[in-house]
C-alpha cells in the first residue's frame, strides 16, 4: 500500500531539543524576562537564539510557518493576488527619491557593495514595488486591479530586540501591493484585502480587532491595524465594548473616553499588531511615475494601497494567546504535528500493545492522507508513558493517542486526549481513525 511506503515518523530522530529543565533562554541584557511564547518556543525546540533580535528556526517552527504561509497564500489568492518575490537588498537611490532613506534614520540596516553603491536590507518594499511597476511602460487599464504580494524576511535594526519573534530584527512578513485605476477602486481593494484578513484569522481561531491606526513611515491616508489582545503587547487600544469603535490610542486625545457612535465608555487594554493595512493613493506612484493608460489613451497615476501580514509575529502571538504557562497551544491548523502516538514502556506489561499502536498508525496514514507527514510516534520506550506524555502535552500536539491497559483488551481500545479541547476519550481503532479522518489541515 502506498501509505505504507513513507517510513513512520519517530520522535527519537526529530531534531527539537527539549529544554524545559533549563528554564529557556535567558533574560535579556537589561534583565527583562522572556515572555510566553518566547520561552515555551526556546524550551519545546522549536527556535534557537542566534544573535540579538535574530533566531534559529528549527524544524517544526519551520513546518508550522509553511503551514501558515500556505493558509495565508490561500488567503491572498482568493482577494485577487498574485505571488512575487522581490530582492532583500534594495537601492539607497529609491529610498532617497522617497525620501524614507532619511526618514527611518537607523532603523534602516545599510550597506554598500565593493564599488561604493548604498543599499539597504529592506524592512517593506514601497519603493520596489512601484520601480517595478513603473518600468512597464505599456501598462493598462484593462490589467487593473493589480495584487502583487510576497512572502520574505524583512529587516528592522530594533533599537532594543525583545519578546523573541514578537519584535525581533529578522523577520518574516507578508507584504502585498494593490495599484488600482481611481480612488474608489482603490477603496474597494482596500476593503476586499482587509475583509481577507478577517477571514484568515477567525480560521485561525485568533480573536484579532481592526483598529484605526497612524499611517507612520509608510504613509498613506487611510490607514488600519490588526491587533490581537495580550497582556504582553506593546501597542494600547481604546475599544468600544459593543464594536462600534476600535483605535491605537495612540490615534486619539488623552481626552476621549467615550464611544464617538454610542456614547459608551471606551475600555483600555493592550495588544499585539499581527497586521497592517495602508491606503497610499499616489505617494509612491508619483514619485516613481507609475501609471498606466487609460480607455481614453492618456497616461494616469495608478491608486496604490500596501497589507502587511507579520507572519513569524503572527505565530508567535498565537502561541502567546493561546498556551498555558507551561504547555504550548496552536491553532490547530498549524500546529507542526497533529498526532503524537505514544506506545507503552519497554518491559512493561502493556508492551504487547506496542505493535498494535503502530498497526494503527499506518492505519491513519493509509486511511487519512491528508495527515501524511504530520503523525509521529514516540519511540522513547525506555521512558514511561507519563513522561511522554507530559512532553507531548508541552508541545501542543493537537491529539495524542496512547496504548495502555486498555490496548490489551478485546477489542483494543486506545486512550485519546484532544489537547486543544482539553477531552480524553477512549476509542477503537475504528474509532480513532474515524476521528483522525476528518481533521483539517493546511
Amino acid at each position: 500500500m502506498a501509505a505504507l511506503l513513507r517510513p513512520r515518523l519517530l520522535v527519537s530522530r526529530l531534531f527539537q531539543p527539549l529544554c524545559w529543565a533549563e528554564g529557556g533562554e535567558a533574560a535579556a541584557a537589561g534583565g527583562e524576562a522572556p515572555c510566553r511564547s518566547q520561552r515555551l518556543l526556546v524550551q519545546g525546540g522549536l527556535i534557537s537564539p542566534a544573535a540579538p533580535g535574530c533566531y534559529h528556526y528549527l524544524p517544526a517552527a519551520v513546518r508550522a510557518l509553511e503551514k501558515l504561509v500556505a493558509l495565508v497564500d490561500g488567503a491572498m489568492r482568493a482577494a485577487g493576488g498574485q505571488k512575487l518575490s522581490m530582492p532583500c537588498l534594495s537601492a539607497a537611490e529609491a529610498w532617497r527619491a522617497s525620501g524614507r532613506w532619511e526618514r527611518m534614520g537607523a532603523e534602516l540596516f545599510r550597506l554598500a557593495d565593493r564599488h561604493g553603491k548604498g543599499y539597504c536590507l529592506a524592512p517593506t518594499h514601497e519603493e520596489a514595488v512601484t520601480e517595478l511597476l513603473a518600468a512597464q511602460s505599456n501598462l493598462s487599464y484593462r490589467q487593473l486591479p493589480l495584487r502583487l504580494y510576497q512572502v520574505t524576511r524583512k529587516f528592522r535594526d530594533e533599537p532594543k530586540p525583545r519578546l523573541g519573534l514578537l519584535r525581533g530584527r529578522e523577520f518574516h512578513m507578508k507584504d502585498m501591493y494593490t495599484f488600482d485605476a481611481s480612488a474608489e477602486a482603490a477603496r474597494r481593494s482596500y476593503e476586499l484585502v482587509c475583509d481577507a484578513y478577517g477571514r484568515l484569522f477567525r480560521a485561525l481561531g485568533l480573536r484579532v480587532v481592526r483598529v484605526q491606526a497612524d499611517a507612520g513611515a509608510i504613509g498613506g491616508t487611510v490607514s488600519h491595524e490588526f491587533q490581537l489582545p495580550a497582556e504582553v503587547g506593546e501597542d494600547r487600544l481604546a475599544l468600544c465594548p459593543a464594536g462600534h469603535f476600535a483605535a491605537n490610542a495612540e490615534t486619539i486625545s488623552a481626552e476621549q473616553a467615550a464611544c464617538p457612535t454610542c456614547g459608551e465608555p471606551l475600555t483600555r487594554t493592550r495588544g499585539i499588531e499581527v497586521g497592517h493595512t495602508f491606503y497610499l493613493g499616489t505617494k509612491y506612484s508619483s514619485v516613481f511615475n507609475a501609471t498606466f493608460c487609460t480607455a481614453e489613451n492618456k497616461l494616469q497615476l495608478a491608486e496604490m494601497g500596501c497589507y502587511g501580514l507579520g507572519v513569524t509575529r503572527i505565530l508567535a502571538a498565537a502561541v502567546e494567546v493561546l498556551s498555558t504557562e507551561d504547555s504550548i497551544r496552536w491553532p490547530s491548523l498549524i500546529a507542526p504535528y497533529q498526532v503524537c502516538f505514544i506506545p507503552p514502556k519497554k518491559g512493561s506489561r502493556e508492551e504487547k500493545g506496542a505493535a498494535l499502536l503502530e498497526r494503527l498508525y499506518d492505519d491513519v496514514a493509509e486511511a487519512a492522507p491528508q495527515l501524511a507527514g504530520d503523525l509521529v510516534l514516540d519511540d522513547r520506550t525506555q521512558l514511561t508513558i507519563g513522561k511522554r506524555l507530559k512532553d507531548a502535552d508541552r508541545l501542543g500536539y493537537p491529539y495524542v493517542i496512547i496504548a495502555g491497559k486498555k490496548a490489551c483488551g478485546d477489542p483494543a481500545v486506545f486512550e485519546v486526549w484532544s489537547q486543544n479541547a482539553g477531552e480524553v476519550t477512549f476509542l477503537t481503532r475504528e474509532g480513532v481513525i474515524d476521528l483522525l479522518s476528518k481533521v483539517r489541515v493546511s
